[in-house]
């Protein structure tokens, strides 16, 4: 069966569709049906069945006789440090690190704050989670302090599992210290705090609140995988970019097991034993995913990095990862291609590793320009898939589902909708638009499985940001249109979408214009407040390395590509060079702070920033264009 046979089988019976793809998860008790709905726009699924996710990520593969095969392989260049972990092995680690917590009180339904770096006992913390049925909730290791604390009082969980340490190439950041003052801060306490010692740095532990890791294990009696509903939530994920009341993303044990393992062979065409690289990191949504539970239900060999796609060494790590450890499929950011490319736009690292194992890319987290895309096609002579989806849905909305049938790529779209999700494009008034026709992208409910049935302690909140603007809808947020074929093209956030003298015009677009000129590595578009046309587009463009042309020169023919490319009403005349741009941790640019910067607005610095020092560098820029006028 082709793509459009399998998306036409889940529309004309999604309870079908579903139930047969839950044939794939061991239940203790099976669901007596797929879907049910608990009125007022909010679904469940699979909620009256019972199972663990532990047992299906780890246990099963043991009990099916594949326990020797290689789960989880740890690769640290910034420490020189690799590691094998067999699925018996992690079983056995994971067993009994859940025996521990159970021993100190931890069990089903109790919240877990996990704050760790890209090691693998952050994944033996969120499976030991699983494996009683405690609600885990990754923290991003080395939030602040106060970031960590709002997300403390709103999870109030009952242990805080976190490193000592964690590592960027060129410094310790101290987890530590952030831990203690977010405690502090927070109104509620946790019980106690689990402290895995890093020999970078040995952290001083607090008596009668944190125990070491390792000692607290020694001697316990591993813990059993607790079955849980198919409604029990796996674990709340605060969305990037949260400020004051958080935003928890809630994800339910049966749905996610169900949509996560039917992806792995659909989407990333990838066969239980088969090596999958996910270069995020747990504290993001694909984190989550696709190098903890996804590949492990599947039975698959996950890949724990910690390091980066420049630096650690050099702009031939991605390759150095691929060909060492035989990945079949790799996933990562654009934001990171972009970055190898900068360093190395003619591909010589590429050059320099045997990629024959590399099956295809994918590429998700933001945009993924048309420029990127031929770059990577051309250097690693495999399929480079956009797909989208979202820290709310969990796994891909839209993508090209290699394991079903290679579909024509089209640069600039993630190709088409998945089965599950029912996309529509809108206009304000909620009615569809013709093809071809920018609008608000939103799904008809219900969500498939493995999707956000709620906010955590926050259901009217999850109605009014999600379902209200139009009823029977979910809002994405994301705008963009719809072509002939059914293949999707997501233009921009919602509030990217500017208004240039009536006309409303794509950032997204401008920028897919402005990464084909062959001097500029990475771009980004922002509209500004202009008492004349309401909004002016204004361009940033960050070049590659090596170019020595006068920075003039490339922005002037910058700004007639796009007169070019869109047309004069496109009222592109406001454009610098950057040596970077404002970003968060997981690659995502921080339009939404520029654009306060340059219209002289008050704004908080992010909480999910890469580094802050950026923002001053953005306001000098824009200066000098009238712009990043001070607040009155």
């Amino acid at each position: 069966m082709g793509y459009k046979d399998i998306y036409d089988s889940w529309a004309s019976n999604p309870e079908d569709f579903w139930m047969r793809a839950a044939e794939a998860i061991d239940w203790d008790k099976a669901p007596s049906k797929a879907l049910f709905d608990k009125g007022e726009g909010m679904f469940e699924w699979f909620a009256d069945g019972m199972t663990n996710t532990c047992w299906n990520a780890v246990d099963r593969h043991v009990e099916n006789g594949r326990g020797e095969q290689v789960a989880i392989i740890w690769d640290s260049p910034i420490t020189h440090t690799k590691r094998e972990i067999t699925y018996v092995e992690l079983r056995n680690r994971v067993a009994t690190l859940a025996g521990a917590l159970r021993a100190k009180g931890v069990e089903k339904g109790d919240r877990v704050i996990i704050y760790m770096p890209m090691i693998p006992e952050a994944l033996e913390a969120m499976l030991a989670c699983a494996r009683l049925g405690a609600i885990h909730s990754v923290v991003f290791g080395g939030f602040a302090a106060h970031e960590l604390a709002v997300r403390i009082d709103d999870a109030k969980p009952k242990c805080i599992i976190a490193a000592s340490c964690g590592l960027e190439p060129n410094r310790v950041v101290h987890y530590k210290p952030l831990l203690d003052g977010a405690v502090d801060q927070a109104t509620h306490k946790p019980d106690f705090c689990v402290i895995f010692q890093r020999e970078q740095e040995v952290a001083t532990l607090t008596p009668g609140r944190d125990v070491n890791w390792h000692g607290f294990q020694y001697g316990v009696e591993p813990a059993e995988c607790v079955p849980v509903e198919g409604n029990h939530p796996a674990y709340i994920l605060y969305t990037s970019g949260t400020t004051g009341q958080p935003k928890g993303v809630v994800r339910h044990t049966g749905g996610h097991l169900v949509a996560l393992n039917w992806t792995m062979k659909n989407i990333y065409n990838v066969e239980p034993g088969d090596r999958f690289w996910a270069a995020s990191d747990v504290g993001w949504v694909v984190g989550h995913s696709y190098i903890c539970y996804a590949p492990l239900i599947h039975g698959n060999t996950t890949i724990v990095f910690e390091g980066k796609p420049i630096g650690t060494p050099d702009a031939g790590t991605f390759w150095r990862v691929i060909s060492e450890h035989k990945v079949k499929s790799f996933f990562t950011a654009p934001t990171a291609f972009r970055a190898v490319k900068r360093e190395d736009p003619k591909g010589d690292f590429v050059g320099k590793y045997d990629l024959s194992c590399l099956n295809a890319v994918y590429l998700a987290g933001e945009r993924a320009d048309p420029d990127t895309i031929q770059w990577a096609q051309s250097q690693l002579k495999v399929p480079v898939i956009d797909h989208w989806w979202q820290t709310e849905t969990g796994f891909a909305i839209a993508a090209n589902p290699l394991g079903i049938e290679e579909l024509p790529v089209k640069l600039g779209s993630p190709s088409v909708p998945m089965p599950g999700y029912d996309v529509r494009i809108l206009d304000e008034g909620g009615h569809e638009v013709k093809d071809g026709e920018l609008g608000a992208i939103a799904i008809k409910l219900p969500l498939p499985p493995g999707t956000l049935p709620t906010l955590w302690n926050a259901e009217e909140r999850f109605k009014s940001a999600y379902l209200t603007h139009f009823p029977g809808y979910y809002e994405t947020g994301d705008a963009g249109m719809k072509d002939e074929d059914g293949y999707l093209y997501i233009m921009s956030r919602t509030d990217d979408v500017i208004n240039v003298a009536g006309h409303r015009l794509s950032t997204g677009a401008m920028e897919e214009v402005l990464s084909n000129h062959p001097d500029v590595a990475e771009c980004a578009v922002i509209g500004v407040t202009d008492p004349l046309k309401g909004q002016l587009p204004m361009g940033f463009l960050c070049l590659n390395a090596g170019c020595d042309r006068p920075h003039d020169e490339v922005v002037k023919e910058a700004v007639k590509l796009v007169r070019d490319q869109i047309g004069p009403v496109a009222a592109f005349k406001l454009c610098t060079v950057v040596d970077r741009l404002p970003k968060t941790r997981s690659g995502k640019i921080l339009r939404a702070t520029m654009v306060k910067i340059a219209d002289g607005a008050e704004f908080k610095t992010p909480a999910t920033i890469d580094d802050p020092a950026i923002l001053g560098e953005i306001r000098e820029a824009v200066t000098p264009l009238g712009y990043a006028k001070e607040p009155a």
